[in-house]
């Protein structure tokens, strides 16, 4: 319950400072739970227009309607919102459309806006963040990050935020497809602007920690290339996956995080269009057919000492070395697009063994930050000492709002970037040619 517990300082005197308590498990809030349909059976998550897609413009609202959110599985509304289908684009560029959810302020208005970044991290739409913000129910084991991610977004509209949550993973799931996720958030505030009448000039701050820091920080180093209307003004990011085949050398074989390596194959096989099968062993398949609708609740932790080698067959077990991997693997290392941020970055991370959070790297995490000051990009990276990434999630939060806020309010920024050390290598992995 560490996550909710700090909510109660997030929220502020808008909301009489108080955390949303988890919901009660009654049978009639399971009800009403059930009756929400889940995405893939919900036919406004479905463009039906005569006019193609691919002619569309990208950021476009396609449909609208009016919810309500609240907490998941209680079946009772707390703000009102309204969520828009919009079109964006996947990770290999094709056309496609997903949505995302828009909260009204309900503190003093004009705050500005913030795109607020889930940490659902699901292969299943069960913890997509429209479906479960209005209440439906992502299963027990999902239910604490849910709840805490309802309480974040209610506590920015208590703060005086309009706030939009794009559901950024696309309708298919690709977890972990950075560049999809950042054209996905990019999209969002775009459609968010133009529904809610907001002009370009429209202030924006970027919001997310762990998966949602795949989408803060691919929209940010593609925002000038691909949305460079968007006046963003600030972003925030914590527990920062920059380079995957690091991440995998640090969990491989661990008995908290290994859990992850099976769900990140199905969704990039997803995402990349790779057929699977080709490299996965027979208890490749078994392990990723059981996590292949799950969210990060239902498979990390749940594998123990599980290492990639053995979901892959014998002659691919050297994973890093195979060419179709390496490719993807080096196309989602952070700080890699043409350009750069130009906006001020707040980036943490916790460093619980000397290493990192247990997941997330921090001298990684410090590479990129350091990158980017040399590019001239006011930023402030903090490691929070001790921290695992749960832990390193309840300092961020705070501090990442107020540094939004303080982005809002003008306050001049210089950050530390004069304190940060070269970190890792980011350098991509060798691909071997084909003969």
């Amino acid at each position: 319950m560490a996550l909710l517990v700090v909510l109660a300082g997030l929220a502020g005197p808008a909301s009489n400072g108080a955390a949303p308590s988890a919901p009660a498990s009654t049978s009639a809030a399971a009800a009403a739970a059930a009756a929400i349909p889940l995405p893939h059976d919900d036919p406004f998550y479905r463009y039906t227009g005569k006019k193609p897609l691919r002619k569309i413009e990208r950021g476009t609202v396609l449909k609208t309607r009016s919810v309500t959110i609240g907490l998941p599985q209680s079946g009772q509304g707390l703000l009102p919102a309204t969520q828009l289908l919009y079109r964006t684009q996947d990770q290999q560029k094709k056309p496609s459309v997903t949505v995302t959810t828009v909260v009204n302020p309900t503190g003093p208005a004009n705050a500005g806006l913030v795109a607020y970044l889930s940490f659902y991290d699901a292969l299943g739409d069960k913890c997509s963040p429209s479906y479960t913000l209005r209440g439906g129910d992502p299963g027990q084991e999902n239910m604490e990050l849910a709840t805490t991610e309802a309480g974040l977004v209610t506590a920015l509209a208590a703060q005086g935020y309009a706030v939009t949550v794009p559901d950024f993973e696309g309708t298919d799931l690709h977890w972990v497809a950075g560049q999809e996720s950042g054209w996905s958030t990019l999209d969002s505030i775009r459609a968010t602007e133009s529904f809610l009448g907001m002009s370009n000039s429209q202030e924006v701050g970027l919001f997310g920690y762990s998966g949602g820091s795949i989408a803060g920080e691919w929209a940010s180093e593609l925002a000038p290339r691909y949305a460079p209307e968007l006046n963003i003004v600030g972003t925030a990011i914590g527990g920062v996956p920059v380079h995957l085949a690091h991440n995998l050398s640090y969990i491989n074989g661990t008995d908290s995080w290994s859990g992850v390596i099976p769900a990140v194959l199905v969704s990039l096989g997803r995402a990349f269009g790779l057929r699977m099968s080709k490299y996965q062993s027979a208890y490749g398949d078994k392990v990723t057919d059981e996590v292949a609708d799950e969210c990060i609740g239902g498979f990390n932790g749940n594998y123990p000492g599980l290492r990639v080698q053995q979901l892959v067959k014998k002659k691919y077990k050297r994973f890093l070395r195979v060419p179709a991997f390496a490719r993807v693997v080096n196309r989602l290392i952070m700080g890699s697009a043409k350009g750069h941020p130009t906006m001020p970055m707040y980036m943490g991370v916790g460093d619980h063994d000397g290493t990192g959070d247990d997941v997330m790297v921090a001298k990684d995490v410090e590479a990129l930050a350091h990158q980017y000051c040399g590019q001239g990009v006011p930023v402030q990276f903090e490691v929070y000492d001790g921290a695992d990434h749960t832990q390193g999630g309840v300092q961020f939060f705070p501090a990442a709002m107020a540094f939004l806020a303080e982005r809002f309010a003008g306050t001049p920024f210089a950050g530390n970037c004069a304190d940060i050390g070269p970190g890792n290598s980011l350098a991509p992995l060798p691909v071997r040619k084909k003969r």
